[in-house]
């Protein structure tokens, strides 16, 4: 045996006296390492700040299923859907199959059909809509005409569960058409200039300002969502078949007032009152054009053209 020496004794004197942690205990259960859970996206593509939607290329599978189950119908006026009010989607349901399926083939009718397209125009009741302009729809208008309108492409944007906002009171009059009421059009005064935020097809928010035509389009389609049609909004002295749009105004009335005219409004333009009349009389007063989604949710629910 070999003697102990003073070192070795005063290291197994101070084993005995240090406590000895789970951690080293050759005996003590091992702590597991809990990562925490990272949320994989199930989206179709990716939204930008903008709204706009760029979708994934591997997609492919995405748009099989949809051409395997045929595209939706677009409801024509008089169906009840039309007239109901939109529910919110759940933010947890956005990256859905379900959700996502719905957002590609509404983007896929409304690249052949129009510039714009709600859920509920397919017979869902689910507060999205689609909206793009490219070079190719606008082939049939003069330079002037665009101009006037302050028409410009944009990409493909999608925006779930949306907020509209005006940004000032000036508006202008222009013909409207809707897929849902296919053959026909009337003068709409709409916003120059709205504030548009929600979620975009991949569940970030979108908050984007549009313009001119594209403001028109986001509007119109708000609309939908909260059950109005642009025939609710337009001046029903105008409502004609799309092939007498080039008809001219009806003339002055004595019960209906002045001739109505298309164009930008001017900002002073005056009512027999003295008010201002150049902001959208009555868009104040619906409340879902301002995108209040909780209050609207309790109440019912249920050829290429310029709108959808």
């Amino acid at each position: 045996n070999v003697p102990s020496t003073p070192l070795d004794t005063m290291a197994s004197f101070a084993a005995s006296r240090t406590p000895v942690t789970g951690a080293f205990h050759r005996n003590a259960p091992r702590r597991r390492h809990i990562r925490p859970i990272r949320h994989i996206s199930c989206a179709y593509g990716e939204s930008q700040k903008d709204g706009t939607w760029v979708e994934k290329s591997q997609n492919a599978f995405g748009k099989l299923i949809n051409v395997a189950k045929g595209q939706k119908e677009i409801v024509q006026a008089g169906t009840p859907c039309l007239r109901d009010i939109a529910l919110e989607v759940p933010l947890s349901d956005i990256d859905s199959a379900k959700i996502q399926e719905l957002v590609q083939e509404m983007l896929t009718i409304c690249r052949g059909r129009g510039v714009g397209l709600a859920a509920t125009q397919i017979g869902v009741p689910c507060r999205i809509f689609v909206m793009m302009d490219n070079e190719e729809g606008m082939s049939d208008v003069s330079p002037d005409a665009l101009r006037e309108r302050d028409r410009t492409p944009f990409h493909e944007k999608v925006v779930i569960n949306p907020v509209v906002t005006p940004m000032s009171n000036l508006s202008a009059a222009f013909f409207e058409g809707c897929l849902s009421v296919q053959g026909y059009r009337g003068l709409v005064r709409r916003y120059l200039e709205v504030r548009v935020t929600g979620f975009g097809g991949d569940g970030n928010k979108v908050d984007f300002v549009a313009k001119g035509w594209q403001a028109r389009i986001a509007q119109h389609e708000m609309d939908h969502l909260n059950g109005v049609l642009y025939v609710d909004r337009m001046d029903t002295r105008t409502f004609r078949r799309l092939d007498k749009i080039n008809e001219p105004m009806p003339p002055k009335h004595p019960e209906f007032g002045d001739a109505p005219r298309e164009g930008v409004c001017a900002a002073d333009d005056k009512n027999e009152k003295g008010k201002t009349t150049a902001g959208v009389a009555g868009v104040a007063d619906v409340e879902g054009f301002l995108g209040k989604g909780k209050k609207l949710g309790k109440r019912r629910t249920s050829g290429r053209s310029p709108f959808e």
